[in-house]
């Protein structure tokens, strides 16, 4: 009796096959980067951890990673790799991997500077030098991947940040700073809420966090959260994303964003920062905020739901305007410069990742790093590259590994080749499909808009601080 499947059961055993292949690529690669594997651990003398793994078939490129933000007093491991899957890639295929822990949390940038070297140049002692460095990591470890081939252009051979913090830490603050002083002046103004100097940080979050839920009880409260967000130009996306002009949904999205991470920064890390910088970097003492709504990504949803809220936007703005304003500490701003804003003076290719809709680290950050590489005239050894996807970091092992190939070409060749989100697409869809966890590749063609606080080491004059 012939039998025949159904269209479901079809394409559920194609589903079935195509895993099982996939497993089996992965089982196979993970005993290849298993047999033979030296690792080596151990602690530097200011308490960083350090990872190294070196594969029986070490083809002499080192990829030094930089992880993202630990807050304090979280577990700080050392890690050498984003994941777990792009570990076993490249070991398998000969790479060695490394990275330290960091000797402490929080804004770490100094600390890793310093513990990222000093990995490197233990790896150096045991195995020996490597052919080429690659420096690597994502969200803060991407502002210190790029900031090690600045500071060190001798020791590295280029660079791949993903999701990085580019447009340098004081613009980055900045823009947070900004966020936080509309919240409080508008949704918080009588409320023993701290923007800088923070004296208790987990109790200061708290509060933000208790504001942040009661001003998105009403409608008011909501367009104000909108403003808020469009600060550091927040995306309110989500997957599937929203209607573009469904602005309550985009609204919502900012909601839950803010409640998270960033409260966090805003509202508790900014005392580790302050801590390590010896005072406040941050400022908006001549800053127009009208003028940078009217910038922001956000400005038609802002004016949106504050028409559905019936609140005036042009009355908001001015009690910004009016309200008092804050300077930096000299000091401080010279210590987060240090580590760490950028010049453009690339000497090495630096390839760079970012999720279109990244809801902390936004994409406009891209625009500030491209606009002072091109400044400095570097345009040749920079390509910027964009996942169309919600969140941070938010990239399939699958797009992780074609961006690290497409570097490895372009040292191979002196030539960016396979860059195009065409391209990068195909590479990524050649992987097996666990690589991507059965997630389309998503590299689209992209150009951010303008980062909202450029402050950089070639034109440090936007703003009176």
């Amino acid at each position: 009796m012939e039998t025949k499947l159904s269209c479901s059961s079809s394409k559920q055993l194609t589903f079935l096959a195509a895993f099982a292949l996939a497993l089996n690529v992965l089982l196979s690669q993970s005993t290849s980067a298993q047999v033979g594997l030296k690792p080596y651990t151990g602690t530097f003398a200011d308490g960083a951890t350090y990872l190294i793994e070196v594969p029986a078939n070490y083809n002499g490129t080192l990829f030094l990673f930089s992880h993202g933000t630990a807050p304090p007093g979280v577990p700080n491991p050392p890690s050498d790799t984003g994941d777990v899957l792009t570990r076993l890639y490249l070991l398998s295929h000969g790479y060695a991997l490394a990275g330290s822990s960091f000797a402490v949390t929080g804004w770490s940038v100094e600390s890793a500077f310093k513990d990222q070297i000093a990995t490197l140049d233990l790896f150096t002692r045991t195995v020996g030098a490597p052919k080429r460095t690659i420096a690597w990591g994502a969200s803060m470890g991407g502002l210190i991947s790029a900031g090690l081939v600045q500071k060190y252009p001798d020791r590295f051979s280029g660079a791949v940040p993903f999701c990085g913090l580019l447009g340098g830490a004081v613009g980055l603050w900045n823009e947070f700073f900004d966020a936080a002083f509309v919240f409080q002046t508008l949704l918080a103004p009588t409320s023993d809420l701290q923007i800088v100097r923070i004296k208790h940080p987990i109790k200061n979050i708290q509060l933000g966090e208790q504001l942040l839920s009661a001003a998105q009880a009403t409608p008011q409260g909501q367009a104000r959260i909108a403003l808020v967000a469009a600060m550091f130009d927040s995306p309110g996306s989500s997957i599937p994303p929203p209607n573009p002009k469904d602005y309550a949904a985009i609204e919502l999205n900012q909601f839950f964003t803010l409640q998270g991470f960033p409260f966090q920064l805003f509202f508790g890390i900014r005392s580790n920062l302050e801590h390590h910088a010896g005072g406040n970097p941050s400022w908006n003492t001549g800053v127009d905020y009208k003028k940078q709504l009217e910038v922001s990504v956000d400005y038609d949803e802002v004016q949106a739901l504050y028409k559905t809220a019936g609140l005036s936007l042009d009355a908001d703005l001015q009690t910004l305007s009016n309200t008092e304003r804050i300077a930096a500490d000299p000091q401080a701003v010279q210590y987060l410069s240090e580590n760490v804003i950028f010049n453009g003076d690339l000497k090495v290719p630096v390839l760079t990742v970012h999720t279109t809709d990244d809801d902390i680290a936004t994409v406009e950050l891209e625009q500030a790093y491209g606009a002072v590489v091109g400044a400095a005239k570097n345009h040749s050894l920079l390509r910027q590259t964009y996942v169309h996807r919600a969140y941070h970091c938010n990239f399939t092992s699958a797009e992780t590994i074609a961006a690290l190939q497409a570097l490895l070409r372009r040292l191979d060749t002196g030539e960016w080749e396979g860059v195009d989100p065409k391209d990068l697409n195909a590479a990524a869809s050649t992987l097996p499909q666990a690589y991507d966890g059965f997630v389309a590749p998503a590299f689209v063609g992209y150009e951010p808009a303008p980062f909202q606080r450029p402050f950089n080491a070639v034109d440090q004059s936007h703003e009176d601080h």
